[in-house]
């Protein structure tokens, strides 16, 4: 039996399908990621899903629990800052690659003490843009090595004028 993953690489568009034996060990996961022609050297960290350290190498010894569908993400951050801008005020923090934008937004929620109403109502933007990533985007998918850091402003999403 094997378990379906999705490797997500940095600065890479797609995902990649692969298979994990069952039990899978470090070592199975770095032979399957070279085996697709991706490149890890001692810059190169690999994430499963948004947590929040990098694997570390262990040959042999068993992952942590890798469950179907997961993503494995491979990136040449090990953390990622992301910079929220709100009215005035700038609040900054380092997360891990594969935390997706939706932590974030939370994130930034509480540091500007948003109501749940205005929280609702506003969306992270990329600084200087008018993108709106998808909230559940991955900060890796944002940034470009070897910047490890991404800025949003934090905006409404759609205003009604009377």
């Amino acid at each position: 039996m094997t378990t379906i993953v999705f490797i997500q690489v940095h600065e890479r568009e797609n995902l990649i399908e692969a298979e994990l034996p069952k039990d899978p060990t470090h070592a199975h996961l770095h032979s399957l990621i070279t085996a697709l022609g991706i490149e890890v050297d001692q810059h190169t960290f690999i994430f499963i899903d948004e947590e929040e350290e990098p694997l570390v190498h262990k040959h042999h010894e068993p992952l942590p629990p890798v469950k179907r569908g997961c993503r494995i993400h491979v990136s040449k951050c090990r953390k990622i800052k992301a910079v929220v801008h709100f009215l005035d005020q700038t609040e900054d923090r380092t997360f891990a690659p594969g935390t997706r934008v939706k932590k974030v937004k939370a994130w930034a929620v509480k540091q500007f003490k948003l109501t749940h109403h205005d929280a609702a109502e506003h969306v992270l933007q990329l600084c200087g843009s008018t993108d709106r990533p998808a909230t559940d985007t991955p900060l890796h998918e944002l940034t470009k090595a070897p910047v490890c850091s991404v800025c949003f402003d934090f905006v409404p999403e759609k205003r009604v004028e009377g």
